[in-house]
């Protein structure tokens, strides 16, 4: 199905010419210049509607971008000019005036918080945690989500709040580049089709991912500005809270305690350490493991239930304990303790 027609592209153009920064009479002048180049000024003004002052300001407008050249007599015709360089200026501007904006909401804001109190405004906020409740919840994690610039570090475990889009989120998330490291619970690796819908995709996209009994706490942490930290309660998941801290003391503790937790907790799915191997290891240990080997070890190591690695694996558990024995008797471990370490020594989880 044709998702537009060569009217819509003067339109088009305009409109991003104008999201860079571009005034409007410069964008449609720069457009009227693509459709007649090489073409005198004169001529580019009765086509556009744009005259004396008005036609040499859009012009001057487009040459301080880098978009068309500057020597113009209202003799000689005018072209455009190769665009990178001058998006590249534009973009820059753009973004800076960006960041100006949010210095000057921000800074307004908190001077609205200095002239009212918390108490006489209905704000549940100190500056430095919000709290969030009900369904505001779910519109301020997506939120924050989005804002991500570099890094989210993120402690995982049911119970969940309801995002339906929360996978999709995340995967885009990765594909602009933003790095994500999880860890996550022993349940929430057992939680009903958690596995396979959600956290084996985000791996398969590049997310980093570890593994441990139990999580200290649910955690977010965006960047370096902000954390957001469940209170959900599990016996009865019908009442929710969120904290979400700024940079703080708090926010300096909960960062630490990821990064320590990060360094404790087991590889997922893909994630590599140094491959070391006995100096006698034999041929069938040498052989590297096949993919379904690779994620039976991760859920074992994750300390998941046999019932629930079955399951994942879509197996019985007398199949399992058949291929858990075959895995101890190619790495010699008399233990499955004895074979995660194998398992880890030889980089297969």
């Amino acid at each position: 199905m044709a998702t537009g027609t060569g009217e819509d592209e003067p339109e088009r153009l305009g409109a991003a010419l104008r999201r860079l920064g571009v005034g409007s009479a410069a964008a449609l002048l720069y457009g009227a210049m693509l459709e007649a180049a090489p073409v005198r000024l004169p001529d580019l003004g009765a086509a556009t509607g744009l005259t004396g002052a008005e036609l040499s300001a859009a012009y001057a407008e487009l040459a301080e971008a880098g978009l068309v050249s500057t020597s113009v007599d209202g003799s000689e015709a005018v072209a455009p000019l190769p665009p990178a360089a001058g998006l590249r200026l534009l973009g820059r501007r753009r973004a800076a005036e960006l960041d100006a904006s949010r210095i000057t909401v921000a800074g307004a804001f908190e001077a609205f918080r200095r002239r009212r109190p918390a108490a006489s405004t209905g704000d549940h906020s100190n500056g430095l945690v919000e709290v969030v409740t009900g369904e505001d919840i779910g519109p301020r994690l997506r939120q924050a989500w989005a804002s991500a610039c570099e890094q989210i570090r993120q402690f995982d475990s049911p119970p969940y709040f309801p995002i339906p889009t929360a996978t999709d989120e995340s995967l885009a998330t990765l594909a602009r580049g933003v790095i994500q490291r999880v860890v996550y619970s022993r349940d929430s690796l057992e939680h009903p089709g958690n596995l396979t819908h959600s956290i084996e995709p985000c791996i398969a996209a590049g997310e980093q991912a570890r593994v441990v009994s139990v999580v200290p706490v649910k955690l977010i942490i965006i960047d370096d500005a902000c954390a957001l930290v469940s209170l959900s309660i599990h016996e009865v998941d019908d009442h929710h809270t969120l904290l979400v801290v700024q940079p703080c003391g708090l926010f300096s503790a909960l960062t630490a305690l990821f990064e320590q937790t990060w360094q404790t907790a087991l590889p997922l799915h893909g994630s590599r350490l140094p491959l070391i191997r006995p100096p006698h290891d034999r041929a069938g240990a040498a052989r590297p493991p096949s993919a379904a080997d690779r994620r039976l070890l991760a859920l074992l190591t994750g300390g998941v239930s046999d019932e629930a690695v079955a399951r994942e694996l879509g197996i019985s558990r007398r199949t399992l304990f058949r291929r858990v024995e075959i895995l101890m008797a190619r790495l010699g471990a008399a233990t499955r303790f004895q074979l995660a370490l194998q398992a880890q020594r030889r980089g297969w989880l």
